[in-house]
């Protein structure tokens, strides 16, 4: 076969050696062309994703990446005559009388003290009078922290004081019932001021209610009110700031339904 007379063999071999190299290329280049433009654009894409994804999302801080746990309340063990009960501490209500209390207990002050008042139905109260019935120098009285929120309800701890509202030193009080008559009114005057909530019996008030139940009559100085036997509270010592609470920390707020107190009983007292 020829072409113009010339032998197309010949044609060929001439264009495969004559042809300019950008025409000799063109035909394979075409092709994989695409793939090599393909490589790059998506080594873009991703590094662009990348980028928005870092820019979006927010830094994780070392507190928030691992909150503290609130720490438990303190508590106190009392061991006593007739049996132990633990108390829960509020020092984030009532800081003052809880300060107060620690260091009656840090001080030792309380063991050999007794419950020298008991009211069935109503209260025990303790903490001052030794065996014999004397009572033990304090520290100086504290002010009423009784506008704390905290109701006078069964299992809580109250400080006892005298008719100045700000007399409280070392007595305390269990409430056996719910005695929202004791809780801060007003400060017009000591009727209304109340008595400052500062714990919570959160073990042993099967112990609190024993004591309760005891009888009672008049004994030294004291024309009535004192169980018999006397209760003796033998040691304190306090527990959860180095050591694990004995139960889970309770609310201070909460309690049972109220219930009526003794019309006839006596409000708490330092004096007794």
């Amino acid at each position: 076969m020829t072409t113009h007379g010339v032998p197309r063999a010949a044609v060929l071999a001439y264009h495969a050696a004559f042809a300019p190299p950008a025409i000799r290329a063109m035909t394979a280049i075409r092709h994989p062309l695409r793939p090599l433009l393909a490589v790059p654009l998506a080594v873009v894409l991703f590094a662009f994703a990348s980028a928005s994804a870092n820019a979006e999302a927010p830094p994780v801080s070392a507190s928030s990446a691992a909150a503290p746990a609130a720490p438990a309340h303190p508590q106190a063990e009392f061991k006593s005559s007739q049996g132990d009960f633990v108390v829960e501490l509020f020092p984030d209500k009532a800081p003052k009388t809880v300060a107060n209390f620690l260091q009656y207990v840090k001080d030792g002050f309380y063991d050999g003290t007794v419950f020298h008042r008991v009211i069935p139905g109503y209260l025990i109260q303790g903490g001052l009078y030794t065996r014999e019935l004397r009572p033990k120098r304090t520290l100086p009285p504290i002010p009423n922290e009784a506008d704390n929120g905290l109701s006078n309800l069964r299992g809580t701890v109250a400080a006892a004081r005298g008719p100045d509202p700000d007399s409280a030193t070392a007595q305390f009080f269990v409430n056996v019932v719910d005695n929202p008559r004791l809780d801060y009114v007003g400060n017009q005057s000591g009727m209304t001021w109340g008595y400052a909530v500062f714990g919570k019996v959160v073990k042993g008030m099967d112990v609190v209610d024993k004591i309760d139940n005891l009888p009672t009559g008049p004994q030294g100085p004291f024309i009535g009110d004192v169980p018999r036997p006397l209760v003796v509270i033998e040691s304190t010592r306090l527990i959860g700031e180095a050591a694990s609470p004995v139960e889970e920390p309770v609310s201070p707020v909460t309690g049972q339904a109220p219930a009526s107190a003794p019309a006839s009983k006596k409000k708490p007292g330092a004096q007794h």
